[in-house]
């Protein structure tokens, strides 16, 4: 629990102090420190500020405050006001040290692919849906378990390539982050792509916490023949690496062994650096961020790092210029932003955000370049890329595709239909024995024709949508939904919208909620409305039995009046019927 679920009178010890920068340092300076002891004094008439009392005096702290410092409750509740002197209220309280919590909120936080996933289901057990392309995990995915002395609190954050605010998943992360505050962000890399990968890592220095790095498929960089030396680049950045095969579980234990270590604050390559992104524009951030650490706004600057903040305001981002509304100073801050924005928009010639990117590439170039040899070794063509020249190249790519849809479908409805046909004759036995059984009456048609018909009828469709999910399913683990996309996309925009759209469009033949589910994938948000509205036009299996009450419906309507149709033609025009 945190100190602002306390009521007035209770006493609790502190376990742990969240927060960040000049916040959780003026805190920890206050008294508010790991294993003292804390009173509840009293709340203010509306419920905030907080009166506590810590080491034998008063300090008030806001409600947003006190709820970053968590504390183990004590239960006991006590008079305040008997203790007029410090010394007989620390006496009173029988103040004894207790050890740090040993709980450790961890965030996994990567690009697509990079293996976070994989590293989450060893380090927990898990069996977590795995992908090989971009939002497979489109939601956080959260594991607890134990290594040594300590509990671990582990999240799969949505991989995301940035924290922007383009895609759902992006957002998720940057709010997961700055909400939940993490004790440890564990970022890991794909070791074989490590400037697109480090990226990402440059707007989370961005936000002055805690990051451990993990270089994951590491055997695979090492039998390219490439030297990397990730322990200085480390010390550079301020940010331990550590290599790792998440795929069979080797280094785990060290990286684990690391997250304790940062953890404990025990770690002395641990440290904040700024990137910098030239004079003008660190003049600007300087002149934002004064702004955004005023007296008043230490709700959101205990959460958020005022660098990361005023970067964002300068790129004119739509969620930071939201969130800076809980500040005193709101007006002040945003016609500053905009101000400087638009000033480094026109000296550069340049979107800021596209300033801010090519800075962060050229930082990562200029490291890596200082860290990272290739081999002159000629790299050798793996199995992957040989297969993707066949089936995306210009000849083949629509012949495989077609064929592979056509095998898709025909196995769908062909072998579907055995399984069909057994569970429609257990459906219609079933029924016949509840016949006999049943006296005729209502009981009897609600159970055989309402139940029984109702279910059986859904359920004889159910062969065709596993089997179409296995083949959707394999196509995912194989990699080739993903060629799809790359494959389909010309065609897709020929209807406006995007080729990964092709692929919940496609699971809509076998279900459409988890169709629409899926269009999280898709960046744009106009791409992803659009493909919701067209899904519900594919159809499922579960339709085709009112399809087929429809039909039959209306063809009997139809059939009956072109009977009476033809009858008065013959009767009234005989000469002219046909077949005269």
């Amino acid at each position: 629990m945190t100190l602002a679920g306390l009521k007035s009178g209770e006493k609790a010890i502190i376990s742990k102090v969240k927060g960040r920068g000049a916040f959780r340092k003026r805190i920890i300076e206050m008294g508010f420190v790991v294993g003292k002891q804390v009173i509840v004094v009293k709340n203010a008439p509306l419920k905030d500020p907080i009166e506590y009392n810590i080491m034998g005096y008063e300090v008030s702290l806001r409600r947003s405050e006190a709820s970053l410092i968590e504390v183990h409750d004590d239960s006991t509740k006590i008079n305040s006001g008997e203790y007029s002197i410090s010394l007989q209220l620390e006496e009173s309280l029988n103040i004894s040290k207790i050890k740090r919590t040993n709980v450790i909120n961890v965030a996994l936080v990567g690009n697509p692919n990079c293996g976070k996933t994989t590293l989450f289901n060893h380090a927990s057990n898990s069996h977590e849906k795995v992908g090989n392309y971009g939002g497979i995990t489109v939601d956080a995915k959260k594991a607890v378990f134990k290594y040594k002395d300590y509990k671990i609190n582990i999240v799969d954050l949505p991989g995301t390539y940035s924290l922007t605010t383009y895609t759902p998943e992006e957002l998720y992360v940057r709010d997961h982050i700055i909400n939940e505050t993490p004790d440890i962000v564990l970022n890991v890399l794909d070791s074989t792509n490590l400037e697109r990968n480090l990226y990402l890592t440059t707007q989370i220095i961005d936000m002055d916490i805690k990051v451990i790095i993990a270089l994951n498929f590491w055997d695979e960089f090492l039998n390219t023949g490439d030297s990397f030396d990730y322990k200085t680049l480390g010390r550079m950045i301020g940010i331990p690496m550590l290599p790792l095969i998440a795929s069979k579980g080797k280094g785990l234990n060290d990286i684990f062994d690391e997250i304790i270590t940062a953890f404990e604050d025990k770690d002395p390559i641990i440290r904040h650096v700024h990137i910098n992104y030239g004079r003008r524009i660190e003049r600007a951030i300087k002149t934002i961020q004064t702004r955004i650490n005023k007296e008043g706004n230490e709700s959101i600057t205990s959460k958020i790092a005022p660098r990361f903040l005023a970067i964002k305001l300068l790129e004119q981002d739509e969620k930071e210029t939201e969130r800076i509304s809980d500040c005193v100073n709101e007006e002040e801050i945003r016609s500053v932003a905009l101000k400087e924005s638009k000033i480094i928009s026109k000296l550069r010639n340049e979107n800021p955000e596209t300033i801010f990117t090519d800075a962060k590439y050229g930082f990562i170039e200029g490291a890596l370049k200082e860290t990272y040899k290739k081999s002159r070794i000629k790299e050798k063509i793996s199995k992957s890329r040989s297969i993707d020249k066949v089936i995306t190249g210009k000849l083949l790519s629509y012949p495989v595709f077609l064929l592979a849809m056509w095998i898709m479908f025909q196995t769908t409805f062909l072998l579907g239909n055995y399984p069909m046909a057994w569970i429609q004759g257990l459906v219609d036995l079933s029924g016949e024995l509840l016949s006999k059984f049943l006296p005729e009456g209502m009981l009897r048609d609600m159970i055989v024709d309402g139940i029984l018909g109702g279910v059986g009828g859904v359920i004889v469709f159910l062969p065709n949508i596993l089997i179409l999910f296995f083949f959707i399913t394999l196509m995912e683990a194989t990699g080739y939904m993903a060629r799809v996309a790359f494959i389909v996309d010309k065609l897709m925009h020929k209807i406006g919208l995007h080729g990964k759209s092709f692929v919940p469009m496609l699971m809509g033949f076998g279900c459409n909620v988890p169709a629409i589910m899926a269009t999280r994938t898709i960046e744009s948000k106009a791409d992803r409305i659009k493909t919701m509205l067209i899904i519900p036009f594919m159809s499922c299996s579960a339709r085709y039995p009112v399809y087929i009450l429809i039909i039959s419906a209306f063809s009997t309507a139809i059939r009956e009046p072109c009977s009476s149709v033809f009858i008065c033609w013959g009767l009234f025009w005989p000469e002219s019927w046909p077949g005269q």
